[in-house]
């Protein structure tokens, strides 16, 4: 089974949000209602970017990748460069 890094975005905050799981509609689901509190305040959140990887590992390890480089300009330009 595959694993996902994902980017949300917030239109009602214009903020983006990165995270990682294995079931991405589930996952949004849980954003969308309240079940993060550090994404509750955004609802609703919509599905911008998404990787699939093998493990959760691979995938864990992308998304900090993404965190780490703390710039909205990377996060758009991931956005407007996916195929």
């Amino acid at each position: 089974m595959a694993y996902y890094i994902y980017i949300l975005y917030s239109e009602k905050t214009d903020r983006y949000y990165v995270g990682s799981c294995q079931d991405m509609e589930t996952r949004l689901t849980q954003h969308n209602t309240g079940r993060n509190i550090s994404t509750k305040a955004g609802a609703p959140w919509v599905i911008r970017y998404s990787e699939a990887y093998p493990t959760s590992q691979l995938a864990r390890k992308r998304e900090s990748e993404i965190k780490r480089k703390k710039s909205r300009k990377y996060i758009e330009h991931l956005i407007s460069t996916a195929g």
